[in-house]
């Protein structure tokens, strides 16, 4: 109720017309993550991996459009990228959801998913905001055994993506 409190201040001082105006100046507020199953970041999270700041940030594997990267080429970030570093592979079937862990929603285009470089899914938002949570059902194809899957979350009124990468073992 304290919180109330205070955003009812804050609108009744005038200030939302100034956070409308900074929201949409193309500055990404979104943040999110693969957490089921289990992304490389949120092994992290939850203490399944040992990390360093990716543990306390999760959510914040933001880069440009378009990298192929679990670190979206952020160096801070770079253990994500290591493949020997003892990730957990979740046991899949021929197809499975993923869940996304948004902690700030905002406009998305598309979400991809790439297996072996390959492109096995995409999902189009049209510009949508998203809610907290958003599930896929991604179908690997001929794809079998340990695999990296590579979740990328397109924004749509920004150059940046935010990227997950999701070990598992297809079978």
């Amino acid at each position: 109720m304290h919180k109330n409190r205070k955003l009812a201040v804050a609108v009744g001082a005038g200030i939302a017309p100034l956070i409308a105006l900074t929201l949409s100046t193309g500055s990404a507020s979104a943040h999110g993550y693969v957490n089921s199953p289990a992304s490389r970041q949120a092994q992290c999270a939850q203490g399944t991996v040992s990390c360093g700041d990716i543990t306390y940030e999760p959510q914040s594997v933001e880069g440009p459009k378009g990298l192929k990267s679990c670190s979206a080429g952020i160096s801070r970030f770079a253990e994500l990228d290591d493949d020997s570093k003892g990730w957990v592979a979740t046991p899949v079937g021929k197809s499975q959801a993923f869940t996304w862990t948004l902690t700030a929603a905002h406009a998305t285009s598309t979400w991809e998913y790439y297996v072996g470089g390959n492109k096995v899914a995409e999902f189009d938002d049209g510009g949508a905001q998203p809610g907290s949570t958003v599930t896929h059902q991604v179908d690997f194809g001929g794809a079998s055994g340990k695999q990296k899957v590579l979740a990328v979350w397109n924004i749509a009124d920004t150059a940046n993506a935010f990227y997950a990468c999701i070990d598992v073992n297809i079978g």
